[in-house]
């Protein structure tokens, strides 16, 4: 073995029947979010064009419009299978992206489909981001997700790093609004990716799992999510990871604006933040999250998250300062990219494949958002007590050391259910389409 399939091998650590739907979905993921990342810039422009004194009410919108999404996703996902109603939602999203660009374009109710837009966006982030984890939370059992989800992680993060590169190089010559063309043609692509992954699934096993509608209820996901103790520990987990970010983020944009008085230099310090994460995030993931997970499993992967909180808040606390909060802002983004999330997705590769597509959307999409708004208005309630900034974080800290407890438990729990539900090599291979190693 030579050094560059020794290097190789470490990047991607796949057997040779995984190698290709391990490359598949990296694709997949880095055109879905470069997709994204296209729009993310023409969606905070449209916010301001729909009036900022209405951004609280966007944010509401975002919301109610998630609470009527669920039940249509559901039943889509109860009455087709996996090949069919995964390209479906996304054709759906670029047919809207077509909507939007024809309005935009003839000038028709601009203000009102910009305020519609910015919510449309934040809807499909969550949406497209919910939908691909559970096809690969379906498609790799715990053993090979642990191995390749940081792999595939990476995907993202490298399109998360292209799409603002084409939205500076394409927004002036082309103009913002037809950016949304770029944008449908990335998720095409996606889609594309979809249909190879599909068949990289079935090569050795024919295409039962790809044919097979999952079925049940279109509101089966709120009685899966009520009566498993398991997905209920999995979505407070999540509002408790939704609740620490908005927590920092309030603090962060208090801190910056008193610390930063210009619109320049608070632009830098956001970007700076983000570059770092995303360059520290990608080099992780391509080098050190699949041994990671494999060393130290799920648990502790999962509590390394709160486990920066807790040492950031306790920090905060007494010096509530710029540098302070852009050094929590990094490391709770990188190592929620680059471990915690790869950990949080790994604990649904051991529940039912109802429970993947529906309880997970509910969790990923509707739990989360309603968490971030429910957030933000503790946030304003404890300024509004009198509390600081440094006192708010205080408050936070036990908050995130029992998020911290939680891991570790749902950590336990992944690992029993992995052990319990491990088949055979040949049943493995059958339900996957890929060998176990």
């Amino acid at each position: 073995m030579n050094w560059f399939e020794r290097w190789l091998k470490r990047v991607m650590p796949a057997t040779p029947q995984e190698r290709a739907a391990a490359l598949w979905s990296f694709a997949y993921f880095f055109a879905l979010l470069a997709g994204y990342y296209v729009l993310r810039p023409l969606r905070d422009q449209m916010g301001i064009a729909g009036g900022v004194k209405n951004l609280p009410w966007l944010f509401t919108a975002t919301f109610i419009t998630l609470l009527v999404a669920q039940p249509l996703y559901g039943a889509l996902v109860a009455r087709l299978p996996r090949a069919r109603f995964i390209p479906i939602v996304y054709h759906f999203f670029v047919a809207n992206l077509v909507l939007f660009w024809v309005l935009l374009t003839l000038d028709i109710e601009t203000v009102l489909v910009a305020r519609i837009f910015f919510v449309w966006v934040s809807v499909f982030n969550l949406f497209a981001v919910a939908v691909f984890w559970s096809f690969m939370a379906d498609l790799f059992t715990s053993e090979q997700g642990k191995r390749l989800f940081g792999f595939i992680g990476a995907g993202g993060t490298a399109g998360a790093l292209l799409g603002p590169i084409i939205t500076i190089w394409l927004s002036v010559p082309l103009g913002p609004v037809n950016l949304m063309i770029a944008a449908a043609v990335l998720l095409e692509v996606a889609v594309f990716c979809v249909y190879r992954l599909e068949r990289a699934a079935v090569v050795h096993t024919g295409p039962k799992a790809t044919t097979e509608n999952i079925g049940g209820s279109a509101f089966a996901a709120i009685p899966e999510l009520v009566r498993s103790p398991y997905v209920l520990g999995i979505a407070v987990w999540v509002a408790l990871l939704s609740y620490a970010a908005t927590i920092i983020y309030f603090e962060q944009a208090h801190i910056v604006s008193e610390a930063v008085k210009t619109a320049g230099l608070q632009t830098r310090v956001f970007a700076s933040i983000d570059l770092a994460v995303s360059l520290l995030t990608l080099v992780t993931q391509l080098l050190v999250t699949g041994q990671l997970l494999k060393r130290v499993g799920t648990g502790l992967a999962a509590a390394a998250l709160p486990a920066v909180y807790v040492v950031g808040f306790a920090v905060l606390a007494v010096m509530p300062t710029l540098v302070v909060v852009m050094t929590i802002q990094v490391l709770q983004r990188w190592i929620h990219f680059a471990i915690a999330n790869p950990a949080r997705q790994l604990f649904f590769t051991v529940v039912t494949r109802e429970e993947k597509y529906k309880a997970k959307n509910l969790v990923d999409v509707v739990v989360y958002r309603g968490s971030d708004a429910l957030s933000g208005w503790i946030f304003d309630s404890m300024q509004a007590l009198g509390l600081k900034l440094g006192a708010i974080a205080l408050f936070s800290l036990p908050v995130v050391a029992g998020w911290l407890v939680l891991s570790m438990g749902l950590g336990r729990a992944q690992e029993r259910r992995s052990a319990q539900t491990a088949t055979p090599a040949a049943e493995t291979k059958r339900q996957y389409g890929f060998d176990p190693v």
